[in-house]
């Protein structure tokens, strides 16, 4: 397969990060987990230049994980707003990841910033390897078979 910039990568971890792996494009994809859609409104949560977001929206939209869809607010030009794919939406669980690593290892004083819970019975939930008949696994009983060079 190739990468957005014309490279083959033979494995989907280095294909994956060639996509995803910078720190921008992570937090514009807790952003829109979060609910957050238009371009104003990433620049102001995040704090990011905007030629760098316009950049980072164009790639996660060429790769299918977020669509554009034009809005416009009366007296104004028509924008942008931006919406996870089910493939952007899979990411949650990339994110969730993530952060349940940084709150175990790189813990704020504060405590988390973000919860997550099941909707149909308010539990707190988090992130895991499960085998095909639905139990976990520990991290340590996992092993992994290399099948990329």
């Amino acid at each position: 397969m190739r990468t957005p910039d014309g490279r083959d990568e033979k494995c989907s971890v280095g294909l994956s990060v060639t996509i995803l792996g910078d720190r921008w494009t992570l937090l514009i994809l807790r952003e829109a987990l979060l609910g957050t859609t238009r371009f104003v409104d990433f620049q102001g949560n995040l704090g990011i230049g905007p030629d760098m977001l316009s950049e980072r929206l164009a790639a996660l939209v060429e790769c299918g994980v977020l669509t554009r869809k034009p809005y416009r607010v009366a007296g104004q030009r028509t924008r942008s707003e931006y919406h996870l794919t089910p493939a952007g939406r899979q990411l949650h669980v990339v994110i969730g990841a993530l952060q349940q690593w940084g709150d175990r290892h790189l813990p704020r004083r504060e405590g988390p910033t973000l919860i997550r819970r099941a909707r149909r019975t308010d539990r707190p939930v988090h992130v895991a390897f499960v085998d095909d008949q639905g139990y976990e696994i520990p991290v340590t009983e996992v092993d992994i078979i290399a099948m990329c060079g």
